[in-house]
């Protein structure tokens, strides 16, 4: 590529502002989305003050550093908030009237037992009943009965994709991706506010709803002269971080359906594309997230990240065949549930059945076949027939998806080259009425068949359904 040709990519690059519940990315991506820069650091919760919340000074102080150095190697045109769900700010003309409630914090049981009866059916929301904060109208109505004062305050409820963008731009929107991620505020079937925000009264406090793609505003004036980033650099409106893995195969509509997308992160979550909502169990962690388009999409998810971290400790040690073959064959099964929030065995008490690892490699071996697992069971109670598409950190397991495929060998298995389907699919927006057409970039997956696999899955079945 000539020089003339390079600088004019820079001339269009995107900041992707991906917070997800781990941690927080920043990306500089150009014109043909390949990443120039990236930088990230860990997403901590502050434990003092009234309660557990997001540590949203910090972020933005970060954000505004990285915002400086990136404007030094491109030229910025857009600014894309990416987020995870299950999270929202109450702002007025000053800013926040109450600190970022972390979704994992346990509320007290007489507050979620008075809002049992105010919450939507859930043939109306597909939104299950989940612990603690994931559901965000829990949220919200733990913290209108804990402070009233403060609440009555705000002008806004934004979620959390759109706090960024109001921040950086001063517009207030609602975008559907984050409002219809089992918050039990949309209604899934008819795509409109639920029962529930017309029972609290909370309508007039969600701002004009907007797409994701929407540009709201160029970048307040006084941050592009802080941060280096052009006056015109444009905020747009963001996204729910796994409906951004989605956008890639919303593109792809023809050779997408019946397609099931696996996002890796924190969150382990399959997507089936095209899907009905008739399979979908409340009681264990289904449900029906809507994407930017406004449809439904049938989901399941654990949260596969966490759950391999305490399995194989958080510096793992990669393992070789051997050490799983020599789990299968002694009988060694990791029973859910690791993780104290969502998946289909949330509540259930975790162990190890059989002969403990030994060492670091056999516990990444454990690891590597609890989530191969735990995915293979939320594939089959979903329905999922069409290809599997694996996006994100688990991409980078060596033996996750090989394994997977000798477990479905009636599906295609492919890898995303993308680890990040967050990043690339809110670099789409930017792009998204001028959308290039970029080549899918997946590698179909070989089997790793193992001896006893098979029988070491019924056997983990059965351990997991007799408790």
């Amino acid at each position: 590529m000539y020089g003339s040709d390079k600088e004019q990519i820079k001339q269009n690059a995107s900041i992707v502002l991906d917070i997800g519940k781990t941690n927080v990315k920043l990306s500089l991506l150009d014109a043909q989305a390949n990443t120039l820069a990236e930088q990230r650091c860990p997403n901590n919760i502050v434990q003092d003050g009234i309660y557990p919340h997001h540590d949203t000074d910090r972020i933005w102080s970060r954000m505004l550093h990285v915002f400086s150095e990136f404007s030094r190697i491109a030229k910025v045109s857009a600014i894309i908030p990416v987020t995870h769900g299950a999270t929202a700010a109450l702002v007025n003309d000053k800013g926040l009237v109450l600190p970022i409630l972390d979704y994992e914090s346990e509320l007290p049981e007489q507050d979620n037992n008075q809002y049992q009866p105010l919450r939507p059916p859930y043939k109306q929301s597909y939104s299950p009943d989940l612990p603690a904060g994931l559901n965000l109208g829990r949220q919200l109505a733990w913290l209108q009965n804990s402070y009233p004062a403060e609440f009555a305050k705000a002008s806004h409820i934004l979620m959390y994709p759109q706090y960024w963008a109001w921040r950086l731009s001063g517009v207030a929107a609602t975008e559907v991706s984050s409002l219809g991620c089992h918050t039990d505020l949309w209604n899934t079937h008819l795509q409109k506010y639920s029962s529930l925000v017309e029972k609290k009264g909370w309508g007039s406090l969600f701002p004009p709803m907007k797409k994701a793609w929407s540009r709201l505003a160029t970048i307040r004036p006084t941050l592009a002269m802080e941060t280096g980033l052009p006056a015109d650099c444009q905020i747009v409106c963001g996204i729910h971080d796994s409906n951004a893995s989605l956008l890639r195969h919303l593109q792809h509509a023809g050779k997408a359906k019946n397609r099931t997308v696996l996002s890796t992160g924190t969150w382990t979550i399959a997507a089936v594309l095209g899907a009905d909502q008739e399979r979908l169990d409340e009681h264990a962690d289904m449900l029906a997230n809507t994407n930017v388009l406004g449809e439904a999409v049938s989901c399941m998810r654990f949260m596969g990240g966490r759950e391999f971290a305490t399995l194989a400790g958080q510096k793992p040690v990669t393992c070789a065949p051997y050490d799983i073959n020599k789990l299968i064959a002694q009988n060694t099964f990791a029973l859910p549930c690791f993780a104290e929030s969502g998946g289909p065995f949330s509540g259930q008490l975790a162990r190890i059945s059989g002969q403990a690892p030994e060492n670091m490699q056999e516990r990444y071996a454990l690891a590597t076949l609890y989530c191969v697992l735990m995915t293979d069971y939320c594939l089959e109670k979903l329905g999922s027939e069409g290809d599997i598409i694996i996006e994100g950190s688990f991409t980078n397991n060596p033996y996750l998806a090989a394994l997977l495929a000798s477990l479905r060998p009636q599906q295609n298995i492919m890898l995303s080259n993308d680890t990040s389907g967050t990043t690339y699919g809110a670099w789409m927006l930017h792009h998204w009425e001028q959308l290039p057409d970029l080549n899918e970039q997946v590698n179909p997956v070989s089997k790793l068949t193992l001896p006893g696999l098979l029988a070491y899955k019924a056997k983990w079945r059965e351990l997991v359904m007799s408790r």
